[in-house]
């Protein structure tokens, strides 16, 4: 209930923005002339009395403006009557042309009365052009001028005061049956704090003075910033900025109108994010609830809201400058080349598209299987670079036939496939969704990278790849042992194509990631959840992960560098997930524990307590890029990794999920030496399929 105010605005904007800005209804012959002959009859009677009221206000001032200075004949003339009348009418018909009577009284502001002054100077002009055809007026002579300036002064103030009484009627009639009816229902109405710009505080007053059963009443305002010289708006007490909000409740509470209700302008001009974060913090400790309307005109105008997220820089969350990485190679490698970009519609995807775009390929092929990503992606990059050939090709990485089509069309020389299952959780209870899409996938897009003479592959992997525990990291690790089986089949043949894994943390600002998540807590007023106090992590922005892959890659390929090899950037040390949700707390102004507290929520199914960037079956060696480590692995023959992820592909088909944890677990184990090399297979299930083909007909 307290909540009205908010919701009918959300409401109205709902409303607003389901409906078209312009609607065109056709009416035929007869509803049209229905329709005029309903309103014409009450329109024409109103203007019918406001134009009897101002030709009388015109000609009783135009009499009393003569009383006040004239000093000739006129008053004792015999066509002062016609002369006064002729006065009115005129005037008053160039008010018409000039379309004052198309405004309605009730709603008479300032900015009308600016207008009406406008209008009444050439109009009563007209006016006295035709009071000096009669003798008697000419005869004022040198009084004339005062006459005329005294005319107009009053004839200006008449009218003015006419719409002036019109308006204040209205205005008490309403207020009168509203607090009539407050009486009527007898209760106590809750009071609300305002918090917001003067202007927005004044219209959110009026909507609410206008309404006839309001749910709450105004008791404070608090401005975004201390204003010294605003005492009231709209006969509210103005009690400081929102920082004073403690203050303004314990003030309130000595009056015995201690608020319940905080009502907040969030349109991200009045409050930022990390002043709106502190308002709903103390509004919580001090049993507020908080009402946040919205940018409504986003609503209206079809547009996004104006709302400008701020962004936290590398330094101020993790404690570290973030790197940049040169790039004189990469041009060599993408200017004047089809490259295809899987899962380009993604985080870290659509960042590729958006920084390969700018080495000016001879054509970018996005794939991605969402159409509302690949949609954005696309429409951005044709905005930023229409003059870079954008091809949106939707397709799931899991079907080979579309694959292969997609390679047969567009013939890429270069493949960076970063399309993949990320979230830890969901692979962990959907494992066979994740072999799917992390291993099948990355098998069919290699394949396809072989079959159609591609130059490279660039694998998008992550650090939960390394010793991993969950399906997700599994997955990735086994996607990146194929990748490097099949760069080392070339080891050999200079031209074959490569097959790189550029390894990397958690990235910064990424769908599903924990900065995002905070921020909305923080914004809400709720605690920030951690799973474990102990649990940490590998941070870098989405700029340094793209850099990473697209400088490795082309070093990789300029220099031929050593087959089998993973490059890793150096992200420096692991940051502990409490102590970044403690810095952010701070960074927006508050204070640990006090204003925000941290639960902890337990480790979720498949995650790691700690993330490593190397296997223990790899060795570390230093590269000759800056900022980048290189690991070498144990590879798995091929032919055995084939086989096993063919038997991967038979539990898929079956829906085993324990068959598909099994085989790929066993997998990852194989480099180290904890499994031995040889053919995965289950006895049971190659007797299964063994029948299901022997059933199948030719």
């Amino acid at each position: 209930m307290s909540k009205n105010i908010a919701d009918r605005a959300a409401s109205s904007a709902r409303s607003a923005s389901s409906r078209p800005l312009l609607r065109i209804r056709k009416l035929d012959g007869a509803r049209e002339n229905a329709a005029i002959g309903r309103f014409s009859l009450r329109r024409t009677f109103r203007n019918q009395l406001l134009i009897s009221f101002d030709t009388l206000t015109i000609g009783a001032t135009f009499i009393a403006a003569f009383l006040l200075v004239g000093r000739g004949p006129f008053l004792q003339s015999e066509g002062i009557s016609w002369t006064t009348a002729g006065m009115g009418i005129v005037t008053v018909l160039g008010l018409f042309m000039s379309g004052l009577y198309r405004r309605s009284w009730r709603f008479f502001s300032f900015a009308h009365s600016i207008h009406l002054v406008a209008l009444i100077l050439p109009c009563i002009g007209l006016g006295w052009a035709v009071a000096l055809l009669s003798p008697a007026v000419r005869a004022e002579q040198s009084n004339l001028a005062a006459v005329i300036a005294i005319h107009w002064l009053l004839a200006t103030s008449g009218l003015v005061t006419l719409r002036a009484l019109r308006r204040l009627v209205h205005e008490h009639l309403t207020r009168t049956s509203s607090a009539h009816l407050r009486h009527v229902a007898g209760r106590q109405l809750p009071h609300a704090l305002l918090v917001g710009s003067p202007d927005w505080v004044l219209s959110i007053i009026e909507m609410l003075r206008r309404e006839t059963t309001p749910s709450f009443v105004i008791s404070g305002i608090l401005l975004p910033t201390l204003n010294d010289t605003l005492m009231q708006i709209g006969k509210v007490p103005v009690l400081g900025s929102h920082d004073d909000i403690v203050d303004a409740v314990e003030r309130l509470e000595a009056k015995d109108q201690r608020p319940s209700l905080v009502i907040a302008s969030d349109d991200g001009n009045d409050l930022t994010n990390r002043e709106m974060a502190r308002l709903t913090s103390r509004a919580r400790h001090l049993g507020l609830e908080l009402s946040r309307i919205r940018d409504c005109w986003s609503h209206i105008l079809q547009r996004s809201p104006s709302a400008v997220h701020e962004e936290l820089s590398v330094k101020d969350l993790l404690g570290r400058s973030e790197f940049t990485l040169e790039g004189e190679q990469i041009t060599s490698q993408i200017s004047g080349k089809c490259v295809l970009v899987t899962g380009g519609g993604g985080t870290i995807g659509s960042e590729l598209c958006w920084q390969l775009a700018s080495f000016r390929p001879s054509k970018l092929v996005v794939l991605d299987h969402s159409e509302y990503h690949l949609y954005a992606a696309e429409m951005k990059l044709r905005e930023r670079y229409p003059d870079v050939p954008i091809e949106a090709e939707l397709c799931n990485i899991r079907e080979r036939s579309e694959v292969r089509r997609i390679f047969a069309k567009h013939r890429p020389t270069i493949v960076y496939h970063a399309a993949a299952l990320k979230h830890v959780p969901i692979v962990e209870t959907s494992p066979c969704a994740g072999v799917h899409t992390n291993i099948l996938g990355t098998r069919i897009i290699a394949d396809a990278v072989c079959e159609f003479g591609a130059r490279a592959m660039v694998q998008v992997s992550t650090d939960k790849a390394v010793n991993p525990v969950g399906m997700m990291g599994a997955t990735k690790r086994v996607g990146e042992l194929y990748s490097q089986a099949l760069d080392m089949c070339g080891i050999d043949d200079p031209d074959a194509p490569r097959f790189m894994t550029v390894r990397f943390g958690n990235v910064l600002g990424s769908s599903g990631s924990i900065v995002p998540l905070f921020q909305r807590q923080l914004r809400e007023g709720r605690p920030l959840t951690v799973t474990h106090p102990d649990i940490e992590r590998f941070f870098m922005t989405v700029r340094e992960a793209v850099q990473l892959i697209l400088q490795s890659s082309a070093a990789a390929l300029s220099e031929q560098s050593q087959r089998g090899t993973i490059f890793v950037l150096d992200m420096g040390k692991p940051v502990r997930i409490v102590d970044l949700a403690y810095r952010m707390i701070r960074l927006y102004g508050l204070q640990p524990e006090i204003d925000v507290p941290v639960q902890f929520v337990g480790l979720r199914p498949g995650e790691k307590l700690y993330e490593e960037l190397f296997d223990i079956c790899e060795e570390q060696t230093s590269s000759r890029i800056k900022g980048i480590f290189e690991a070498q692995s144990r590879p798995i023959p091929l032919p055995l990794i084939s086989r096993s992820i063919d038997q991967l592909a038979h539990a898929v088909e079956a829906g085993d999920q324990a068959e598909a944890r099994r085989i790929t677990h066993t997998l990852v184990k194989m480099p180290s030496g904890a499994a031995s090399f040889q053919v995965i297979e289950n006895p049971a299930m190659s007797q299964d399929t063994s029948r299901t083909r022997s059933r199948t007909p030719a």
